[in-house]
C-alpha cells in the first residue's frame, strides 16, 4: 500500500524564497501583522457564514502566492506566521485527500497519545473527510477559539509526521531515495506541528502579534 501513496506537491516556506523585491523587510512585517489581525478580526466580527466561507476559501479562488507574499517570511511564533501555516496544511491536504488520508491513518495508528482526539478526525477518515476536518480547523480560527485551531492544526500535523515517518521505515529496505524524502517531511511536518503550538501558547498569554 506504501508503494501506491502519491506525494503531494508541498507548499513549504523555502518555496517563496523568491518574494523578495525591494521593500523594507520592517515594512513587509508591519504589513503581515496588520493583515493578520484585519483577517482574523473580519472573520470574528462577522455573523455571516458566508463571509467565514470565503476566508476559509481564499486560496481556492486566489492561490496561496497572495498570502505567501504577506506572511511566509513572518516568524513562526506570530500571528502572521501561525495564520500562514495553518492556510498552508489546508492546501496540502486539498491537493491530495486521498494521500493525506492515508499519511492520517498510518500515523494515527503510531502514535500513542490523544492527537488523534484533539484533531478531532473522524473514524474512519477518507479522503473527503481529512478534508472536510481542514476546512473546519481553518474555520475554527475564524469562530471559535483561536489557540485551541491552532492546537487541532499541530496535532494534526504531529500525526502526518508520524505517517511519514512510518512509511519512511517500510520503504527504506528497498527505496533509500523515498525514504529519504518522506523522512524530509516528517520533519517538516513536525517543525510545523511544534510551532503551531508555540503559537497557541503564546496566544493563550496574550501575546501573539
Amino acid at each position: 500500500m506504501a508503494a501506491e501513496f502519491s506525494k503531494p506537491t508541498l507548499y513549504w516556506g523555502d518555496k517563496f524564497d523568491s518574494f523578495e523585491g525591494g521593500v523594507d523587510p520592517a515594512s513587509v512585517l508591519r504589513t503581515a501583522r496588520k493583515t493578520a489581525h484585519a483577517l482574523l478580526e473580519r472573520g470574528r466580527a462577522s455573523d455571516d457564514p458566508a463571509v467565514v466561507e470565503r476566508l476559509v476559501t481564499y486560496t481556492d479562488e486566489h492561490g496561496i502566492d497572495a498570502i505567501a507574499e504577506l506572511w511566509a517570511r513572518s516568524s513562526a511564533r506570530s500571528l502572521p506566521g501561525a495564520l500562514w501555516r495553518i492556510y498552508l496544511l489546508r492546501l496540502v491536504i486539498r491537493q491530495d485527500g486521498e494521500g493525506t488520508a492515508f499519511l492520517f491513518q498510518r500515523g494515527a495508528e503510531q502514535l500513542a497519545s490523544i492527537d488523534t482526539v484533539i484533531a478531532g478526525a473522524p473514524t474512519p477518515t477518507g479522503p473527503d473527510e481529512i478534508i472536510e476536518l481542514a476546512d473546519r480547523i481553518l474555520r475554527g480560527a475564524f469562530t471559535g477559539d483561536f489557540a485551541i485551531a491552532l492546537d487541532r492544526a499541530a496535532s494534526f500535523a504531529r500525526i502526518l509526521a508520524a505517517g511519514c515517518t512510518s512509511l519512511a521505515d517500510d520503504a527504506d529496505p528497498v527505496d533509500a531515495a523515498r525514504a529519504s524524502e518522506l523522512t524530509l517531511r516528517a520533519s517538516r511536518y513536525a517543525l510545523t506541528a511544534d510551532e503551531l503550538t508555540a503559537c497557541a501558547r503564546i496566544y493563550r498569554a496574550g501575546n501573539l502579534d
